[in-house]
């Protein structure tokens, strides 16, 4: 049966420094450091736990391009539960853990906020004329490529393998409604056609199939076994394979869709028939054309286009949905597939209204729109610009912002989740730790936090379940106590152990 889809949103932004040659580590921390000046929040992580390069294929730490654990990098664990940092000179911004697709879209544009803040707040730190400005998308037009990374709760029982090559197809075929669209194409490979404009900001940078790293030989489906939960009973998947949405709906059909779909897998549902032949070669050729004509070959020679590919997948997710009696996606379930379903039907009509839904088609608009009145070659610097432009944070440039995007949360409720955190996951518990006793938190993780309580030791809170430590799980718990004291004797040996080792600063 399947199981509740725990998601989140893992979002590097790209930085940029006009007037000055500052390094872009230099400019992240600014950006991190600044935000945590004015806020509460916990500097340390905990590290303890921290196995990114374990393989899910073999539970092995194979020889792979690790880089050295950043842990003295900017760092703030927030009062919503979401962890701020600095990751590979990029600043990152990690939603706390959520419930439903819809929350976990409230918590990516929460980190939206956060970023924009903390750039107002760097930028009055600067001299005149140098302005930091931060950008919400996934390649800097060079050749590099930064993250927008999903994380979904799955069932430790199904077998990777099965899992990783009945995802994949929906990895590869998904852009066409999750895609952020870019100018032109980076890591050109021989023999392969320019293209303009084309669907995703991240297909040109896939290498592999499967594979554990992130940043070089990038995989479609990340073998990363880092759970940050109870590892007998579920693992993390760790997903690489997407862009960062300015769209809202974009940002919830992504989670939402991806969400049925690994139900579907684990509840042997899956459609084997859309099993790819060449995923690598599929999701780049499915990119460069926006024309969504682009067929692609599964196993046993079958053409498919990646939008016959996702009717096939609805088709499938929504018998499987009628038949279950659990939502796993915590209530959405129905709302995903109509949206889904709508999608698809704009898409095979290329109606004007994906507009409103879908980034890349909203993009390719304005671009198209500037070209046509410019008289403007392909390639133009301008529409480069542009494209930049449409993940501009700074709110006063921001294309995304004016080009009437449909919205699925309000500016409160972002405003608020800026400062609280879910309340239906245990980054509840984080959050009110941190916001009631943040300077006798001393280091956080997802699955843990550890607490000064003025002893010779630490103290440390295991978190393996991202069910509980939930609003309705805690709240009466947090409200009776007045101190940690309180809290760690009310939790009990079970819950709480000596820490000593280095909190991770």
């Amino acid at each position: 049966m399947s199981i509740p889809k725990i998601c989140g949103i893992e979002t590097e932004y790209g930085i940029h420094v006009r007037g000055s040659d500052v390094s872009a580590v230099v400019a992240s921390s600014m950006l991190v450091n600044g935000y945590g000046i004015d806020t509460d929040g916990v500097r340390a992580w905990d590290f303890q736990d921290e196995s990114p390069d374990i393989d899910a294929r073999s539970g092995q730490r194979p020889e792979a391009d690790f880089p050295v654990v950043e842990t003295l990098m900017a760092n703030t664990i927030l009062t919503n539960g979401a962890r701020y940092y600095v990751d590979h000179a990029h600043p990152e911004y990690s939603s706390p853990e959520c419930a439903t697709p819809l929350e976990a879209v409230l918590y990516d544009r929460a980190g939206e906020e956060v970023v924009r803040r903390s750039m107002i707040r760097a930028n009055t730190l600067l001299d005149d004329g140098v302005e930091l400005i931060a950008h919400k998308n996934n390649s800097d037009g060079k050749g590099n490529s930064y993250g927008c990374h999903e994380n979904y709760l799955v069932d430790r029982n199904v077998p990777f393998g099965r899992l990783a090559h009945s995802v994949m197809a929906h990895f590869v075929s998904r852009q066409i409604f999750c895609g952020a669209g870019k100018v032109g194409v980076e890591a050109q490979r021989e023999g392969e056609p320019w293209v303009p404009f084309q669907i995703s900001q991240r297909a040109d940078f896939f290498e592999e199939e499967i594979g554990l790293e992130t940043t070089i030989r990038r995989p479609i489906v990340n073998t990363r076994d880092e759970p940050h939960c109870d590892a007998e009973r579920w693992r993390r998947l760790h997903v690489i394979a997407g862009d960062a949405n300015m769209s809202e709906v974009a940002t919830y059909l992504k989670l939402g869709t991806t969400a049925l779909v690994l139900g579907l897998i684990e509840d042997k549902q899956f459609p084997m028939k859309l099993v790819l032949e060449d995923p690598v070669t599929s999701i780049r050729k499915i990119s460069h054309d926006p024309s969504l004509q682009q067929t692609v070959a599964c196993e046993g020679g079958k053409l498919l286009t990646a939008l016959n590919m996702q009717i096939a997948l609805y088709e499938a997710c929504r018998h499987w949905f009628e038949s279950i009696d659990t939502d796993p996606t915590g209530g959405c379930g129905h709302d995903v597939l109509e949206r889904w379903g709508q999608v698809l039907h704009d898409l095979q009509n290329l109606d004007p209204r994906l507009s409103k839904t879908v980034d890349w088609w909203a993009k390719l608009q304005v671009v198209q729109g500037l070209q046509e009145r410019h008289q403007l070659p392909d390639g133009d610097l301008r529409l480069r610009a542009v494209d930049l432009q449409y993940h501009d944070m700074r709110s006063s440039k921001c294309l995304a912002q004016k080009v009437g995007l449909e919205t699925l949360v309000t500016p409160d409720a972002v405003d608020h989740a800026v400062h609280h955190a879910p309340r239906s996951t245990r980054a509840y518990f984080r959050g009110e730790c941190i916001s009631r006793w943040p300077r006798q938190v001393v280091s956080a993780n997802w699955d843990s936090l550890v607490f000064d309580v003025g002893q010779p030791q630490l103290q440390r809170v295991s978190m393996p379940d991202p069910m509980k430590g939930t609003f309705s799980h805690v709240s009466e718990l947090l409200n009776r106590v007045g101190t940690i004291d309180e809290l760690l004797a009310e939790l009990g040996s079970e819950a709480v152990e000596p820490f000593e080792q280095d909190p991770g600063w």
